[in-house]
């Protein structure tokens, strides 16, 4: 099996001056530089484009569905540099930015025939942790910035970098509603319901911070820093936090921030959020959440199932007697 290899350059193709076109475009909408970064250019720049040039494929018209089918396949047949072959998710992951590319490029009104095919994915099923398991990280907590580091993520849902930028202001109120106005991935704005108990929670805590803080932010070092301040806690503080709490709740697994995460998406479709109505609300794609939650409503359909046949069971005994 031969490996990935970056071909030299020469001069631009149509195909690769397109895909030039689609990065900048990308850019322009304001796409996130490190998906840019990490995702789509490393995938057209470093993987797609040289299997082009390799076929000698040079206009984006000759990308018919049998030299699509050829590139997936060689992927999946591919062995990467530590010598291993390329994954299924891996391949995924560099042909997934070309079907974008050539979704836009058609959209431009090039002559695109064919997307190349996503290999199946075998199915994920998330690790979550239950309520129960929640309410014990925030009662072994042991302050209450901790406590409410906990609640928030497992009654909202947030991303770390969205936890680490609350402000006070980030609390919208509207009567006996009240919300988080989230900038997420993207610089995408939208507002996360935040329980009342929660906000009272946070109110209390709020204005128990030191009058004399230099940042807006929420969550603070307990001790000043180096010149004097209370600095904002950063990524590996609230990990720690999160770590701390799972392991003096003795839950004898590794937890992480990302886990509350999957864990509130996991809860909100158990209790009948749907798929659309969540995608607002979490931030994440209908795609993601199909991708890495179909386990939930199949878990349901067991109980849904199981749950008939226990009322069966019960009419045909009743008729039996």
């Amino acid at each position: 099996m031969s490996t990935l290899k970056l071909l030299p350059r020469q001069t631009a193709t149509p195909l690769e001056a397109l895909a030039a076109d689609y990065l900048m475009s990308c850019r322009a909408r304001g796409l996130s530089p490190r998906t840019l970064d990490n995702c789509y250019a490393p995938a057209l720049e470093r993987v797609f484009l040289p299997w082009c040039a390799q076929e000698q494929i040079t206009d984006v018209g000759q990308l018919d569905r049998k030299a699509l089918d050829m590139f997936t396949a060689t992927l999946l047949s591919r062995t990467g540099r530590f010598g291993t072959q390329l994954s299924k998710n891996t391949v995924h992951s560099y042909v997934r930015p070309v079907r974008q590319f050539l979704t836009w490029a058609a959209a431009e009104g090039e002559p695109v025939t064919a997307k190349p095919q996503l290999p199946k994915l075998p199915r994920l099923y998330k690790d979550v942790l239950n309520r129960e398991e929640i309410d014990r990280m925030e009662a072994a907590a042991p302050t209450e910035r901790d406590k409410l580091i906990i609640r928030l993520f497992a009654d909202c849902g947030l991303r770390l970098s969205e936890l680490l930028a609350l402000e006070p202001g980030s609390v919208v109120r509207s009567g006996r509603q009240a919300m988080l106005a989230i900038s997420g991935k993207g610089n995408r704005e939208r507002r996360v319901p935040i329980p009342l108990n929660t906000v009272r929670r946070l109110d209390r805590y709020v204005s128990g911070l030191p009058k004399d803080r230099h940042s807006e932010r929420i969550f603070l070092s307990q001790r000043r820093g180096p010149f004097g301040d209370y600095e904002p806690l950063t990524s590996s503080g609230i990990k720690q936090v999160v770590h701390d709490a799972a392991e003096r709740a003795a839950l004898g697994r590794t937890v992480h921030p990302h886990l509350l995460r999957h864990s509130w998406i996991t809860e909100m479709l158990r209790r009948g959020v749907g798929p659309s109505q969540l995608r607002v609300v979490a931030g994440a794609s209908p795609e993601v959440i199909a991708r890495h939650y179909d386990h939930v409503s199949e878990d349901d359909a067991y109980e849904s199932v199981i749950r008939a046949l226990g009322s069966v069971g019960n009419s045909m005994s009743r008729r039996e007697s």
